[in-house]
């Protein structure tokens, strides 16, 4: 969904960039484990890096497994703390992914909830560590009861009313 989301407003002409697990764990992050303070860790670095984006211009889409509530709203605090006036603050947009863990396990390309499972991967979200659904996302996207451009859709639609973006 990140992935359509960035083509989506790269075709509408706006600057987009997806951080992603895959690119940033190989790289800015390899040195982090999937500890709670390394997942913390993870996040607060990402977090930086979409603010520096943000401080460009250009649209930062993280697509992370973020389990902890505080986590996020340290990201949220560093959007708010960059803004350089109260009428041009840095949006910071919570996208909750909603989906059941069953699902989620269905569309597991890479077999790790499997392995999860098996006990060969530890402190893994939603097996044998928790996750902390969020209490106010701005958006709220339910993957198994919608497609991927339907998903894209929405979360258009509710930048432009928000006129975070233009129609």
């Amino acid at each position: 969904m990140a992935t359509a989301l960035e083509q989506h407003l790269l075709h509408l002409g706006l600057s987009a960039y997806r951080l992603d697990g895959d690119n940033v764990r190989f790289g800015l992050n390899k040195d982090l484990g999937f500890s709670e303070a390394d997942r913390n860790e993870n996040i607060r670095r990402i977090g930086e890096v979409a603010k520096l984006f943000a401080d460009s211009a250009t649209i930062a889409i993280t697509s992370f497994i973020s389990p902890y509530r505080a986590d996020r709203q340290v990201a949220r605090e560093l959007h708010s703390q960059a803004s350089q006036t109260k009428d041009d603050p840095i949006p910071f947009v919570e996208v909750y992914v909603d989906v059941p863990i069953e699902v989620a396990e269905k569309r597991d390309p890479k077999g790790l909830y499997k392995k999860a499972r098996a006990g060969e991967i530890k402190e893994f979200t939603g097996i044998s560590a928790p996750y902390e659904e969020p209490v106010e996302p701005e958006i709220h996207i339910r993957t198994d009861q919608q497609s991927v451009e339907e998903c894209v859709a929405h979360i258009v639609e509710w930048l432009q009313k928000k006129e975070l973006i233009s129609k």
